[in-house]
């Protein structure tokens, strides 16, 4: 069995007209991107949570995809029809043959060196260093599969300064890697937040895969620092954040409090343009700088004063 793929170039202001209509005529699914991905006039475009700008690229390639019978010079008709256009918009087709997409999509995901004693692991997938600390995690229902430069940077950070016995708060945790790489590094006990019920299920079943002890990392909608300190002033030794500009600026007091004085915080998910807003924020309670960076995002490393 195959497929056709029908990709029409278009402008803004008519991808969401022509994307209502190729599903009308029978889109199985429909595909937006930058037509100008790949070159140098990429227009990169982000949206923080909360705060969604509606923009769209100023030139799209909208894809979609047929069964392979469709009828493509009557769709590309009525598609002129429906945009009011004098002529036809120019389009390609391809042709999209069934293929084994499990194994397609398992071949995407190759382990990931972290360090030299850390690595991330898909579940299919030997590791390749087996005496290494590693994290086992498949692509799945939340953010963090060690593939995003943010998660990389927060790796690289937990790798080098979490100290055997440590409590961690992990902001966030979306899949969970951060808080039980932690874990494996050391940390005594973990707490990993989101708001996210999906990343709170998905933290716990990657929590499982890799073996955690269930009495040491916990995943919860609501932070409580009673469940990883039972010192007097619950808080922890360790803080890490891998969210987004906003969010983090919003969530300063919260993560300030959470941290015992002299204790370490790590923020990413920070563009580097938005490093120093960032920095701002939290420079009242903290030493805080950029630590590191990697394909224009950075991770903000700090010391609560």
């Amino acid at each position: 069995m195959s497929w056709v793929s029908l990709t029409v170039e278009i402008i803004a202001a008519h991808v969401e007209i022509l994307s209502d209509k190729l599903f009308e005529l029978g889109a199985l699914s429909v595909d937006i991107q930058d037509a100008s991905a790949g070159t140098e006039q990429e227009q990169p475009l982000f949206d923080e949570p909360g705060e969604l700008t509606g923009e769209i690229w100023e030139q799209a390639a909208v894809t979609a995809l047929f069964e392979q019978n469709a009828d493509i010079p009557l769709i590309m008709q009525k598609v002129t029809q429906a945009l009011r256009l004098t002529t036809e918009p120019e389009y390609r087709l391809a042709r999209l043959e069934e293929q084994d997409w499990v194994r397609l999509t398992q071949a995407q995901f190759e382990p990931i060196k972290i360090s030299s004693r850390l690595w991330i692991v898909p579940s299919w997938h030997p590791p390749p260093d087996p005496t290494a600390i590693n994290l086992i995690l498949d692509p799945g229902r939340a953010f963090g599969t060690g593939s995003h430069p943010t998660t990389q940077l927060c790796l690289s950070w937990l790798d080098s300064n979490i100290q055997s016995g440590e409590t961690v708060l992990d902001y966030g945790c979306g899949s969970g890697i951060l808080a039980i790489a932690a874990l494996k590094l050391g940390a005594r006990n973990v707490l990993g937040i989101d708001i996210d019920a999906n990343a709170i299920a998905a933290s716990r079943d990657n929590a499982v895969l890799n073996r955690c002890e269930p009495e040491r990392i916990l995943f919860s909608t609501t932070l409580d620092l009673s469940q990883t300190n039972k010192k007097e002033q619950r808080q922890v030794d360790k803080v890490v954040a891998n969210i987004l500009a906003n969010p983090i600026i919003m969530l300063a007091p919260i993560l300030m409090n959470a941290l015992r004085k002299g204790g370490s915080l790590a923020l990413s998910g920070i563009l580097e343009e938005q490093a120093n807003q960032v920095i701002d924020t939290y420079r009242q309670w903290f030493e805080i700088n950029i630590a590191s960076k990697k394909e224009g995002w950075v991770l903000l490393a700090g010391i609560k004063k």
